[in-house]
């Protein structure tokens, strides 16, 4: 199918009023503040519009278009992205454009869906929250006939916000061969099960996914979980990241809230197993504030709180740094809303391979020293670092 086509089809289809929803992503340049963009038919005082929901790293910002002007706005999506996922009434169409805009279109019949014109409408998961999903069940975030316990939303919230990464690391993970994945400190597993779930069962994809944690009651629960579920490959084990020595390639690492160095541990593993996608949700950061001593931050490190998020915040922004050093695409981003923890950041690594230049290695160095830090994760990759 040629571009021209492509976007009459879906301008037909549009006019039409069939769109229920869809998402466009993977923008063209990595410097795109917009990193993903929704769209759904809205009815405003009588009159069609097509409502876009811009997603930036931290925000949401929202645009109603006419249908006379949307064609003009299409133009600018398809400049800016590269990937489609679109839902009409009866049909899902996936588009994926090349740098040159060749068109790869899929289509496949779906089951009629209805369009919801309210402005209002509740917020679209990729888990929905009226459909019953077993490891929800069992897990005791929903009841048997697939409602969301009140008491469990956030849960149901935070499980659909890490749902997005994954979808979103999608492209960056192997076509050809099963696909690993370890995740360290998995605990009650709500996360491991979801992950699972999503890529094997709603994706389709060969995985082999392994849970590892200190607690074998933990991990008992989670066996005998999984068992039931019929999830033949997703495992459990006990035992801790640094003893962990079972693999040699690894294609996706999870870790949350892995506390202080444990997360570091895990990071480096993830590295020297070339993992393509990293997850990480850290918690406990106390070495560098153990280590800080910069007279110029006196004013703020003297009070032992500030000194403590100030550390958080230095600890996580030189994990991200290394792990751009070494040769990943790394993202900090916010992983649930703040009012639910305070434990709400997520470091996001995409290995690309791209070595770092000259000055942001002078960066990274003049700002450790100017912490006093010596941070455990550049002990571990120091090897990668200089190479």
């Amino acid at each position: 199918m040629q571009f021209e086509q492509m976007k009459e089809e879906l301008l037909q289809r549009i006019n039409n009023k069939q769109l229920v929803n869809a998402t466009v992503s993977q923008p063209r340049q990595k410097s795109n503040e917009i990193k993903r963009i929704k769209l759904k038919p809205i009815e405003l005082k009588g009159i069609y519009h097509i409502q876009l929901e811009y997603q930036f790293e931290r925000i949401l910002k929202h645009e109603n278009i006419t249908m006379e002007k949307f064609g003009e706005s299409l133009d600018g999506i398809l400049e800016q992205f590269r990937q489609l996922h679109i839902q009409f009434v009866n049909e899902i169409v996936q588009i994926q454009l090349s740098k040159k805009n060749k068109v790869l279109w899929k289509s496949e019949k779906s089951k009629e869906k209805q369009v919801n014109l309210s402005h209002n409408r509740k917020k679209q998961y990729l888990l929905d929250d009226a459909t019953p999903y077993p490891f929800l069940i069992r897990l005791g975030v929903q009841t048997e006939d697939g409602k969301v316990k009140k008491q469990k939303y956030d849960k149901f919230k935070q499980i659909n916000r890490f749902i997005e990464f994954i979808d979103d690391s999608l492209d960056h993970l192997p076509k050809d061969k099963q696909i690993r994945i370890l995740d360290f400190g998995s605990g009650k597993s709500y996360l491991t099960f979801a992950l699972y779930h999503y890529l094997k069962i709603e994706k389709g994809l060969n995985i082999k996914v392994t849970g590892l944690d200190l607690k074998k009651e933990v991990i008992e629960e989670c066996r005998e979980i999984a068992s039931d579920l019929q999830y033949e490959d997703l495992e459990f084990l006990v035992g801790d990241i640094n003893d962990y020595n079972e693999e040699t390639a690894v294609d996706m690492v999870v870790t949350l809230h892995a506390c202080d160095v444990a997360t570091d541990m895990a990071l480096a593993r993830a590295v020297k197993w070339g993992a393509k996608v990293i997850l990480s949700v850290p918690c406990c950061q106390h070495e560098l504030n153990r280590q800080l001593n910069s007279p110029a931050l006196t004013i703020m490190t003297q009070h032992g709180l500030i000194r403590e998020r100030f550390a958080a915040l230095a600890t996580d922004s030189i994990r991200a740094e290394i792990l751009t050093l070494v040769g990943y695409e790394t993202q900090v981003l916010e992983f649930i809303d703040i009012e639910h923890t305070p434990k709400n950041i997520l470091l996001r690594a995409y290995y690309h391979g791209q070595k770092p230049t000259i000055e942001q290695r002078k960066r990274y160095d003049e700002f450790v020293q100017f912490l006093s830090a010596k941070p455990f994760l550049q002990n571990e990759l120091q090897d990668y670092l200089n190479s």
